[in-house]
């Protein structure tokens, strides 16, 4: 290897010094001008089927129109006649766990689904859920 330096490469150098061109900067991670567009359905007050069927519903309009971000929210089943019936699982009947369960299960709704998420508090915070929605390549 050769430690010296070309008179050339001396030259572009102090030619760049002196030149007003800046180079860009590849540490500073460029934001993008990226708007997420979000749509929230709270299902308190709904039976297991009816939320079931209205979460689906939900996911797949809101897919068509390219939504990005879903607000879930199923509430803490605090409140749950279920905890009543010795005969019905206090964990599996509520909202905030059958909904997610059915979603994964749903392979329809999992292939317009990215990911999920939990909802900060001022979404909901342990009562609700975040789905990110894959891309709609079909909207006009």
């Amino acid at each position: 290897m050769n430690d010296k330096i070309s008179k050339k490469d001396k030259e572009d150098w102090e030619s760049f010094l002196l030149s007003k061109e800046k180079l860009q900067n590849k540490d500073v991670k460029l934001k993008k001008n990226y708007k997420q567009k979000v749509k929230s359905i709270d299902l308190h007050g709904y039976s297991l089927n009816n939320a079931n069927q209205k979460i689906e519903d939900f996911i797949n309009q809101s897919y068509i129109a390219g939504i990005n971000k879903l607000i879930i929210v199923t509430g803490k089943g605090l409140h749950s006649e279920n905890e009543k019936n010795p005969y019905v699982s206090k964990d599996l009947s509520i909202l905030k766990y059958s909904v997610p369960e059915h979603i994964k299960n749903n392979k329809n709704l999992m292939n317009k689904i990215h990911g999920f998420g939990e909802a900060k508090i001022e979404d909901g915070g342990s009562g609700a859920f975040y789905i990110y929605l894959k891309k709609n390549h079909n909207i006009l």
